[in-house]
């Protein structure tokens, strides 16, 4: 068992997760990077992928994450996300009916539309390829 460290997650909409955790394993721009406590000072933008929270229950939670910043410093891990998605509670169906609403979006889309579409559509199947299905 590891020291727990103070960590936040912030999408644009909200607060996710706020407390004491034993690691977080972070999609970092250069590659995954597990951060414990004590963890040297650090900021990076992030990539696409999967953020898994270690939790000192011994559970863990898992989030895709797209876009956004992580700074690790001596009161602990913050990360700043662009898109953040709770894995744990989405279904294998919910996703596949997402990706196919969302193709149908892109193909009814007009010129103004069509980019917002698209996107959605592209990080739905992010989400579909971090969770291999």
């Amino acid at each position: 068992m590891s020291d727990p460290f103070k960590f936040d997650l912030v999408s644009p909409e909200k607060l996710l997760v706020s407390g004491e955790v034993e690691q977080v394993l972070v999609p970092g721009a250069e590659g995954d990077m597990t951060v414990l406590a004590h963890h040297a000072p650090v900021l990076t933008t992030l990539r696409p992928g999967l953020l898994e929270i270690g939790l000192a229950s011994g559970r863990a939670q898992h989030f895709f994450i797209r876009g956004g910043f992580a700074e690790v410093n001596p009161t602990g891990l913050t990360v700043l996300a662009e898109t953040a998605i709770d894995l744990d509670e989405m279904k294998a169906d919910q996703l596949r009916q997402a990706i196919k609403d969302a193709e149908e979006d892109v193909a009814d889309a007009t010129d103004n539309a069509l980019d917002r579409a698209q996107t959605k559509l592209d990080h739905l199947r992010q989400v579909e390829a971090t969770l291999n299905l």
